[in-house]
């Protein structure tokens, strides 16, 4: 993309609503704008990250053997009724009549939609287990909706139900759900520490949420720091074998961590004091294991081995897709701006045109953009007629990892200056091995 022909409305000053680093950043960089208290509009930086985060948590679900598909926003009251969360649920959840005077709701979670859908098309235990999966926007009236994608009222999602057979086959599937999260958080760059913690309307007793450290984390958290150490890696896991994936859960979550709505200062102080930590936590994601909670109030049952009706088993597993961008730029930036983490930045490599006009400068800028399209990736060109500094500024505020500098002075001598966003440090370099050093890096990604 040239920037010239891009639609990147930056900011010099700091709106004042704006309290914390992510929320400042996603305005000031031209990713968000503010529709009304709690809802944004993505612009196109902002929807290229959510897009590619998106992306990350399709393919890592798929991975998994989860199956997608798509639920709507709207959903209908007589579902809740039945299970019972209709006036349970609170005022965070927006209620609406139809023309026709029937009570709807825009969706907060879709436990019952699922079941519903569910309980109309398996009859057989011959066909589970079964995981289900969508990404979808989501609404929650949050009566002080603040930290911009952090704690909106509108947020885009992922949420997946399975259907199991037994509890043994379901804690299965919250094992499998556990590895492909963390294989989808450090695909993202990111830490995100599995954590003992409540299970809040959507129930159950087996819960653990993923929390990402940071100073603007909305809850306080206690974990023993070996658990910082581990890190799931390129590890190959077979989520069909009870065994290996029982051992992943057993790695990430024998150490001490939790939230404090379930911190017990008893077993903490087990934990020598030395690796005792108190922290703030982003939550990103959460999995739940609850039973039969739903399949028992809605009669999704299929027919069991032995003729008779079974109430399925069920769990449900969230990302918080929206979130997740301002968690990434929380846990990744400095005064300059973001610091996008290789695997989630909007444009590969940044290409800056000291002079744009001169006739050597640009053909050697548009060489640059030409071979690395070509190369399956994705170059952002500032071939506009800012000052140097404004250039450089910008391209430090949006936070994509790479620069490619190129003016008339180093092109004399047959090289281009290639920067780190995230060191700062700088290496000039003839243009073929610009090429070559941002491409082999990608490809590691």
């Amino acid at each position: 993309m040239r920037l010239s022909r891009y639609f990147l409305p930056v900011l010099k000053e700091t709106p004042s609503e704006a309290q914390i680093a992510s929320h400042r950043l996603m305005l000031r960089a031209g990713m968000i704008k503010q529709a009304s208290a709690g809802i944004y509009s993505w612009l196109p930086l902002g929807f290229k990250v959510l897009r590619k985060l998106e992306n990350i948590v399709h393919e890592e679900q798929i991975r998994a053997g989860h199956v997608p598909m798509l639920m709507p926003t709207l959903q209908s009251a007589d579902l809740w009724r039945e299970s019972g969360r209709y006036d349970a649920y609170g005022p965070e959840m927006l209620r609406i009549r139809d023309r026709q005077d029937r009570d709807m709701l825009y969706g907060p979670t879709n436990e019952e939609m699922i079941t519903d859908i569910f309980r109309s098309h398996v009859n057989s235990y011959k066909d589970l287990p079964l995981t289900l999966y969508h990404i979808q926007w989501k609404f929650r009236d949050e009566i002080r909706p603040r930290f911009g994608v952090m704690r909106g009222r509108e947020f885009f999602m992922k949420d997946g139900y399975n259907f199991d057979l037994t509890k043994e086959d379901a804690l299965h599937a919250y094992n499998r759900h556990l590895v492909s999260y963390l294989r989808t958080y450090e695909r993202m760059g990111l830490q995100a520490i599995p954590m003992r913690a409540d299970s809040g309307p959507i129930g159950g007793d087996d819960t653990h949420e993923f929390l990402v450290l940071a100073e603007t984390g909305e809850s306080e958290v206690f974990y023993d720091s070996q658990i910082t150490e581990l890190t799931f890696g390129d590890r190959e896991i077979d989520y069909n074998s009870v065994e290996q994936c029982q051992a992943v859960m057993e790695e990430f979550t024998s150490r001490y961590a939790r939230t404090d709505e379930t911190h017990d200062e008893a077993v903490f102080a087990e934990v020598p004091e030395e690796r005792r930590r108190v922290a703030r936590g982003i939550e990103v994601g959460q999995i739940f294991y609850f039973g039969t909670k739903y399949s028992d109030a809605m009669g999704a049952t299929v027919q069991g081995p032995d003729g008779k009706p079974v109430a399925v088993h069920m769990g449900s597993h969230g990302i918080g897709v929206s979130r997740l961008v301002g968690a990434i730029i929380e846990a990744n930036h400095d005064d300059k701006g973001i610091i996008w983490p290789e695997g989630v930045t909007p444009f590969h490599v940044g290409i800056v045109n000291l002079k744009a006009g001169d006739a050597e400068a640009d053909a050697a800028c548009d060489a640059l953009y030409n071979a690395f399209t070509a190369k399956g990736l994705d170059p952002l060109l500032d071939d506009t007629n800012e000052r140097a500094g404004g250039k450089f500024a910008t391209m430090d505020l949006i936070g994509l990892p790479w620069r490619i500098t190129v003016g008339p002075r180093g092109l004399k001598n047959g090289v281009v200056e290639v920067t780190s966003r995230r060191t700062g440090e700088s290496e000039e370099m003839s243009p073929e091995a610009a090429i070559e050093k941002i491409t082999a890096i990608y490809a590691a990604v």
